[in-house]
C-alpha cells in the first residue's frame, strides 16, 4: 500500500469510528422513554416521572404554594400560571413532591387576585406546583398528543 493510500485509509477510519459511536449513542438514548406514566393504586390519577433531559426540553418550572393573608384571613395561593382546567372545567395543578416526579392534584379556587389563584382547597403550603409545562404533563398523563 502506498503512503497516500495508507493515509487515506487511516483518515476514513478516523472519521467512521466516531460516527459509528454516535449512532450507537442515539440508539441507546432512544430506548429510554422521556416520561414514565404509572397508575397510582386506588386513584384515577397517574404519576409522571420525567428524565432530566425531558424536563429541560419542556422548560419545566415550579413555584411554591403560599399562604397569603387577604382581608384578615389566611388562604392558600398558587401562581395562576399553575392552574390547569380539564374538559369539565375542574381545576388542577401538577405538584412535585420529589424531583422530576409530578402528580395532578385538584384545586378549588375561591377567586383570582392578580397573578395568584386564591384557593379554598389545594396542595399544602410549600408544595411545588408546575407553572410552565403543565399542559405537556397533562398530555403525557392522558395520552393526548400521542404521549401513550
Amino acid at each position: 500500500m502506498t503512503p497516500n493510500r495508507w493515509l487515506l485509509a487511516v483518515g476514513i477510519l478516523l472519521v467512521a469510528l466516531p460516527l459509528a459511536a454516535c449512532g450507537q449513542q442515539a440508539v441507546d438514548q432512544a430506548e429510554e422513554p422521556a416520561a414514565v406514566v404509572e397508575e397510582i393504586p386506588g386513584s384515577e390519577l397517574m404519576r409522571i416521572t420525567l428524565t432530566a433531559t425531558a424536563a429541560e426540553r419542556l422548560g419545566i418550572e415550579t413555584a411554591a404554594v403560599e399562604q397569603v393573608v387577604l382581608a384578615g384571613s389566611t388562604s392558600l395561593a398558587v401562581p395562576y400560571a399553575a392552574v390547569l382546567y380539564d374538559s369539565d372545567g375542574t381545576t388542577w395543578a401538577y405538584v412535585s413532591h420529589e424531583e422530576l416526579v409530578f402528580v395532578r392534584e385538584r384545586l378549588v379556587i375561591d377567586h383570582v387576585a392578580g397573578d395568584l389563584a386564591i384557593l379554598t382547597e389545594g396542595p399544602a403550603p410549600g408544595a411545588m406546583v408546575v407553572t410552565i409545562g403543565a399542559a405537556e404533563l397533562y398530555g403525557a398523563e392522558t395520552g393526548l398528543g400521542g404521549g401513550h
